[in-house]
Formats: structure tokens, C-alpha cells, sequence
């Protein structure tokens, strides 16, 4: 059956005879750009999740009893960006005598602070904090000292078996990597990590 001259179709039977005209796309190449479509959209959430976060695996019992060997941890990298340190905060780091090792200790004393430790028990500006978080207490003492602007003073939970700011001293804040905010394996010990308030006056002038 002939068709009408073009002139005389309306503009909708125009459309449709284009419509008929232009053949559809195959199956395989819906298939190929829909695959295409999925790998972009994974790369991009993949770039977008290491950027906001990293996972690290504790190495070693310096942060007994709240972490074990072999814990695999999240790290938020954006937290310290939108909110300050705080006192009590479980941070990662590269170790400052080999940036290739990351480290994960709590945050106890802030800029400014004095800090000080005599018979196991941690002095934060001249007052003693209570530390329900450790494994036990340090069998040694630390004379009173001051934490430089930039800077936080860092101890492991586990304080007898720690390589931390006793040992290697201050830690430069721009270096760390992030707050450790879940821990994720084993299973058992999922969940949210334990950030406590440590709560002090301002620091003492000399």
C-alpha cells in the first residue's frame, strides 16, 4: 500500500513513521551500555568511599583491650575536617619512624595541655583523669610536659606493651589519617568504637 505524499501526513503520523523507520537498539548494545553505566557507577562510588574513609588492620595488643590483632577498623579521613580533636579520640597515623607502618592510639592530650603521669594514673592539666578504657596502669612515671600547638599527645590503651608519644613524643596532627569509628571484624566484636569524654578545665598558666 503507497503513502500519501509527506505533505499530507499529519505531524504526528510523521513522527510515528520516523518512529517506524529507525529500528530500535539491539539487545546487545543496551546490554554493553548498561554494563559500561554499572562499572562507571562502581568506580565512582569506590573513589568516593576511599576518599571519606580507609580500613586498617590492627597490628600488635597496643590497644588491648578495646582492639586485638588482627581487628579490621574504618577510619573516617574527612572527620578532623568538619569537627576538632578530641580528648579520648582513637586516631590513625603513619608511625613517625616509618610512615610506611600505620599506628592506631587514643588522643590525651590536646595543644596546650600539660600532661603528666605518676603511679599509672595520667594527669591532664594538674588534674587526674579516669581512665576506664586501659588494660592497666604503666609501671612507670612521665614528667610533666606541655603539648606544642599542632600537636597531640597519644598513648595505646594496653600502656605497658604501647610504642606511643612516651616513646617517639608529640604526633603532628596533620598526620593523621583519620578517627576510627567501626570496627568491622571479627563479627562478634562489631560495632561503633568507643570514643570517651575527657572533660578538663583549661590548661594552666605558668
Amino acid at each position: 500500500m503507497a503513502l500519501p505524499p509527506t505533505e499530507e501526513i499529519s505531524p504526528l503520523d510523521r513522527q510515528n513513521l520516523v518512529n517506524l523507520e529507525t529500528p530500535p537498539p539491539s539487545q546487545a548494545r543496551r546490554i554493553i551500555i548498561e554494563t559500561i553505566e554499572t562499572i562507571v557507577l562502581a568506580v565512582i562510588l569506590f573513589l568516593a568511599i576511599n576518599f571519606l574513609s580507609a580500613r586498617i588492620r590492627v597490628d600488635g595488643s597496643s590497644m588491648e583491650p578495646n582492639f586485638h590483632n588482627g581487628d579490621y577498623v574504618i577510619v573516617n579521613r574527612v572527620a578532623y575536617q568538619t569537627g576538632g580533636i578530641e580528648r579520648g579520640d582513637v586516631v590513625v597515623f603513619p608511625y613517625p619512624n616509618n610512615e610506611e607502618v600505620d599506628y592506631i592510639k587514643r588522643v590525651i592530650g590536646l595543644p596546650g595541655d600539660q600532661v603528666a603521669i605518676y603511679g599509672g594514673i595520667v594527669y591532664l592539666n594538674g588534674e587526674a583523669i579516669p581512665e576506664t578504657y586501659t588494660l592497666e596502669p604503666w609501671t612507670f612515671d612521665l614528667a610533666e610536659r606541655t603539648v606544642p600547638e599542632g600537636t597531640v599527645f597519644v598513648l595505646g590503651d594496653n600502656r605497658n606493651n604501647s610504642e606511643d608519644s612516651r616513646s617517639w613524643g608529640f604526633l603532628n596532627i596533620e598526620k593523621i589519617i583519620g578517627k576510627a569509628i567501626f570496627r568491622y571484624w571479627p563479627l562478634d566484636t562489631m560495632g561503633v568504637v568507643y570514643h570517651p569524654d575527657i572533660v578538663l578545665a583549661a590548661p594552666q598558666s605558668n
